[in-house]
């Protein structure tokens, strides 16, 4: 319930933005309307390899300073550089874009565009894995004296992995390629049918013992025992060898 409200509200913020109007004048408090503002770059930094998210400091033409975080260093924060001139769009009282001299353009970490996939990404990633697991984990602690039940129940948990790294791969590929937001359900629920189907296939075949090691075919019939080893000569009467 939580994730469709989030989604649907994503949604509903982007659909204001695309559709918010140009402001007319220097928008003194926080608006709806879409502001061009000239910056100045202080510093940037992508970050790379660290857990910390892109950010640069910008200059107003007055000198206050403004930070701005990136959810990713491509293709404009990780260019800047000290003294370069950017253009950021202001909305609602944040920037929530930026825009370099060669006219590329980047979200920042408060832009509305793309968060309604990343939170329908993440709640597939989420309910797939979430509902897998916990029928896996219920079963398998309902079935722990019974070894196929108890295989099967882990079949079911390390099919629900697939589904959720489906789930994050799909989203990877819907943003690298910009694909429209139906790509995501379409792609992973693929996927998801065809795990859905190869996890009953195995479950099924470990609680009908299909998956249990083979036991050691019968030994065939038993070859006869070799035959004794010759009797040694014994010696007669007196020490004398009998022939």
């Amino acid at each position: 319930m939580g994730s469709a409200l989030g989604i649907r509200g994503a949604l509903e913020r982007e659909r204001e933005f695309r559709t918010a109007p140009a402001c007319t004048s220097v928008p003194v408090h926080a608006s709806g309307c879409l502001w061009k503002q000239k910056f100045t770059v202080r510093s940037a930094d992508a970050h790379r390899g660290k857990r910390v998210s892109p950010e640069a400091q910008l200059a107003l033409p007055s000198g206050k300073p403004w930070h701005v975080t990136f959810r990713k260093a491509d293709p404009v924060v990780s260019e800047m550089k000290p003294d370069d001139k950017v253009v950021g769009l202001i909305w609602h009282g944040q920037v929530v874009e930026v825009r370099d001299a060669d006219g590329r353009r980047q979200q920042t970490s408060e832009g509305p565009v793309g968060w309604p996939e990343d939170r329908l990404g993440g709640a597939l990633a989420c309910l797939s894995f979430g509902l897998t697991a916990l029928v896996g984990a219920v079963w398998g602690l309902f079935a722990r004296d019974n070894r196929r039940q108890a295989t099967a129940a882990r079949i079911v948990r390390w099919h629900g992995v697939g589904m959720g790294v489906a789930a994050i791969l799909t989203l990877w590929a819907q943003a690298a390629n910009d694909w429209p937001m139906w790509a995501i359900p379409a792609i992973w629920g693929s996927v998801t049918g065809l795990l859905l189907v190869t996890m009953v296939g195995f479950a099924v075949g470990a609680v009908r013992g299909d998956l249990d090691d083979e036991t050691p075919s019968s030994p065939g019939p038993s070859s006869p025992p070799p035959p004794p080893p010759p009797a040694l000569p014994t010696g007669g009467p007196g020490g004398r060898t009998t022939g």
